[in-house]
């Protein structure tokens, strides 16, 4: 016997109804606001990776040497290939440019809640446009992703913030202050005690008074405080951006879901300006639900001309997870809105009746392993058959079908001929 390999997952079909149900609201929520889908690669260039983060990072990779001797990754997240590919084909491309997929990735890392090492995101992204609308409209879409699902306002929050905000207070104090060290510092802060927050403040060049101070100013999110403190044109240019940011998001219909939250930094360093996370509102679930934000920097540094960048990557195991805790996680069951049940030799016309009834879009399924009666009716059930069509000899040569609802267990015959009919999904009311 063979076990599954940790960090990834088997869906039996409830399950993946479940996940389905959710991914088809995510995705057709993105269709509404114009997003289009595209399909990527699974194996990528590790070189993507390793030339902006060092080899090190290896480490996290399911990264290898392939039969033609290229260093090459199951990819760990979407971005770069989403990058390369708009240098690729940046001249043809119409601007902004709107994508979403649903896809699967993979980090070597520590299995935890909501953290597999084989995980699945929906991405959703626009290049091309730096104004503020552009960042509003990606969290507009994923507040109404999410109120699509089920939750509201008290089940989730948007923790928004700016990146040239943590930043520009950080070189106030001093040029030589290593910002990207100190804002995955500000990143890591609420999953590490304050001693330990301030001592890595401290290694990327702040005073142990300085870390102290720059804790308490960021932690209390006020952007004219922040502004005044630092006095910096960085500063000032990001507070304005972050304010029109929730200007549009208010016109837009998601600033309800918005709360400013400096310490929201965002570890990645490609990010350069709005960046925000989705928690919990009621803490249940441990750790971010998603995260997302702008990136103006990337497609340049891939090759290409600079292009402004934003976007959000839902995960889809931490989205569960808050969808479970509110109540509204779809039903994992399968269900069937027909089973054609045949007694004797009526094959040619079962099958009539199963190709008439799907034609019609509807789920239909049909004896394949000579059960029994008895046998066909039990397994109709454990399907969540809504209405059984018994087509048996007998019916037949009084040139009828004999149709069953299975939540009442009322059924009634009817002419052969006229089933399924001019309705587009019949059942015993209809024919009765």
């Amino acid at each position: 016997m063979y076990d599954r390999i940790k960090g990834f997952r088997d869906f039996y079909p409830g399950e993946m109804a479940a996940r389905r149900a959710t991914i088809d609201v995510l995705e057709e929520s993105a269709r509404e606001y114009g997003f289009r889908e595209i399909g990527t690669p699974a194996l990528e260039r590790a070189e993507m990776w390793t030339d902006k983060s060092g080899d090190e990072i290896v480490d996290e990779l399911y990264a290898f040497e392939d039969q033609g001797g290229r260093h090459v990754t199951l990819t760990p997240e979407l971005t770069p290939t989403v990058a390369r590919m708009v240098v690729a084909k940046q001249q043809e491309l119409s601007k902004p440019i709107k994508w979403f997929s649903t896809r699967p990735f993979w980090r070597y890392e520590q299995v935890q809640q909501g953290r597999q090492r084989e995980f699945y995101q929906t991405n959703v992204d626009i290049f091309g446009s730096s104004e503020p609308e552009a960042d509003a409209e990606i969290l507009t879409w994923a507040a109404d992703a999410l109120t699509g699902l089920g939750l509201t306002g008290d089940h989730f929050e948007f923790r928004i913030s700016h990146r040239d905000i943590v930043g520009g207070v950080l070189e106030s104090y001093n040029a030589d202050v290593d910002t990207e060290a100190a804002i995955r510092a500000v990143d890591k802060s609420a999953k590490i005690s304050t001693a330990e927050y301030h001592d890595l403040l401290i290694e990327a060049g702040l005073t142990a008074d300085q870390a102290a101070e720059f804790d308490d100013l960021i932690a209390d999110g006020d952007l004219e405080a922040v502004d005044v403190f630092a006095d910096t044109e960085r500063v000032t240019d990001a507070v304005e951006n972050l304010r029109n940011v929730l200007a549009a998001a208010e016109d837009f219909g998601a600033r309800e879901y918005c709360t400013i939250s400096l310490e929201t930094a965002r570890g990645l360093d490609y990010y350069t300006g709005v960046v925000f996370e989705c928690f919990d509102s009621a803490g249940d679930v441990s750790r971010s639900i998603f995260g997302g934000g702008r990136y103006d920097d990337l497609i340049e540094s891939f090759g290409g001309q600079p292009t402004p960048a934003v976007g959000v990557a839902p995960g889809h195991a931490t989205l569960s997870l808050l969808l479970q805790r509110a109540g509204v996680w779809p039903d994992e069951e399968v269900t069937t809105d027909y089973y054609v049940l045949q007694i004797g030799d009526t094959r040619t016309e079962a099958s009539r009746i199963s190709r008439d009834l799907r034609t019609r879009g509807q789920v239909v399924e049909t004896d394949v392993a000579g059960r029994s009666f008895g046998a066909q009716l039990e397994y109709a059930d454990s399907i969540n058959a809504e209405t059984v069509v018994i087509v048996g000899e007998q019916d037949l040569a009084n040139d009828e079908v004999t149709i069953k609802d299975m939540d009442s267990g009322d059924q009634a015959q009817v002419p052969v001929d006229e089933f399924p009919g001019d309705v587009e999904r019949p059942t015993l009311e209809d024919v009765a």
